[in-house]
């Protein structure tokens, strides 16, 4: 507590703590919100109700009012079990689904406990009895690479085989889950049962979150017949339904909004609400029983890299002085990258570095569509060089893939590439 008289303000600070839902007061102004812990002593930190944190300097501070004190979190909580429900295995590996506001750090943070997610999802547990749940690792997807992809489908190969277990949710964060979607995909060889994974976009605690109802249709999904690997999650910004979208074909397509994901070059399998699931394309059937071939090579030197106007192709250079196995160009229109009737032709360089071994497979800027090398006399000139054009296959996929299909030494990597897994091609596109 700081007291001061005679001419200096009397201020009491000592009553509010970290976590507390505060007012605070100041000669001409007031700001309420949540009190955090500042990493300067001069300084009063607020989270304030817009999501912004702003620091006040405690001289200026008249008073602070506690509005609501922050509430304890008990760390003994119980995963509701119902004799009647069918189990699902949930495996956590952080993200904003695993995350809520870090009072000591001002911003969003994981977790604690595994089991703190389930005070805020008690509409999961209509659905499903979640009978065991894994944690191989906490991470922010931004920091994941392949050896998490492959824990993941190891993680995953386990109760694959277990016949108790009707569906795996997998809970992670969005940048990079479509890369996760995509590997598990190709990791996994015909899946015998839902492998679902989903996301939020907004931490658990704030009332605006996304996560319930992705965890509800995502739980849904998990004891449906459709056995694929699939991203379940908002198909609007309203709470209303999800789609469950192929992971081969599903892509992060807004930074911030509910309905980031969207299915790309074909439509999801399935509109789920939380009655139930509403089938919209094909899929393969759950088998119960069947040996499931997990197969998670990968060769870690593979990189994708983005044409732009005027880039100097002696770029490849570097990928091949390090050691590069394969390189997945994204390229404009229908294929396109710098020929003969450009300053900086890529013809030449293209030639050059796949003598040397480098591995050069062509995937579209345009998202949607497909590459047609063909159409165009300068695409001819291209596909001359001997890259691959790996036709409507998304870029983030066919980075995953050319990683899993050179960590195979015997494999011929065109014939492979070109071979359709787990529906990263189509035939004919589905506007």
């Amino acid at each position: 507590m700081e007291k001061t008289f005679i001419g200096f303000k009397v201020c009491f600070f000592m009553e509010a703590k970290a976590g507390d839902r505060v007012e605070v007061h100041l000669a001409k102004s007031e700001y309420s919100g949540i009190l955090l812990e500042s990493p300067e002593s001069g300084i009063v930190l607020v989270k304030l109700d817009t999501g912004y944190n702003i620091g006040l300097n405690k001289k200026d501070v008249l008073n602070i009012d506690v509005l609501e004190k922050g509430k304890e979190v008990k760390r003994d909580v119980e995963i509701p079990k119902s004799e009647g429900k069918k189990n699902v295995v949930m495996i956590v590996l952080g993200g904003t689904i695993a995350s809520r506001l870090n009072p000591g750090k001002g911003g969003v943070d994981f977790v604690e406990e595994p089991s703190d997610l389930f005070r805020y999802y008690p509409g999961l547990f209509d659905k499903v009895n979640i009978s065991k749940v894994e944690v191989p690792f906490m991470k922010g997807s931004e920091n994941m690479d392949y050896k998490d992809w492959q824990k993941v489908a190891k993680v995953c190969e386990k109760y694959l085989e277990d016949g108790s277990i009707e569906g795996i949710l997998i809970t992670q964060g969005t940048d990079t889950l479509h890369y996760t979607s995509a590997a598990l995909s190709f990791f996994l060889d015909e899946v015998n049962k839902p492998v679902i994974l989903t996301y939020s976009q907004r931490s658990i605690d704030r009332a605006s979150s996304d996560a319930t109802l992705n965890l509800e249709c995502a739980a849904l999904a998990c004891i449906s017949d459709i056995a694929e690997v699939m991203v379940v999650g908002h198909a609007s910004t309203n709470d209303d339904f999800c789609y469950a979208i192929p992971g081969t074909k599903v892509r992060k397509m807004h930074s911030s909004r509910r309905d980031a994901f969207k299915a790309v070059n074909r439509k999801p399998f399935a509109k789920i609400d939380r009655e139930g699931v509403e089938i919209l394309s094909e899929y393969r059937i759950r088998k119960k029983g069947a040996k499931v071939v997990v197969d998670t090579k990968f060769e870690e030197k593979v990189a994708l890299v983005k044409f732009y106007p005027g880039q100097d192709p002696d770029i490849l250079d570097y990928y091949v002085d390090k050691g590069y196995k394969g390189i997945v160009i994204e390229m404009v229109g229908l294929g396109h990258v710098a020929t003969s009737g450009a300053r900086l032709s890529w013809i030449k360089k293209l030639k050059e570095v796949q003598e040397k071994g480098l591995i050069i497979c062509a995937a579209a800027q345009t998202i949607n569509g497909r590459l047609d090398p063909l159409v165009y006399v300068t695409g001819r000139e291209l596909i001359d060089t001997g890259i691959i054009y790996l036709e409507d296959m998304l870029a983030e996929t066919a980075f995953v893939k050319l990683g899993w299909v050179l960590g195979h030494k015997d494999w011929n990597v065109k014939d492979k590439m070109l071979e359709n897994f787990s529906r990263e091609l189509n035939d004919r596109l589905e506007e």
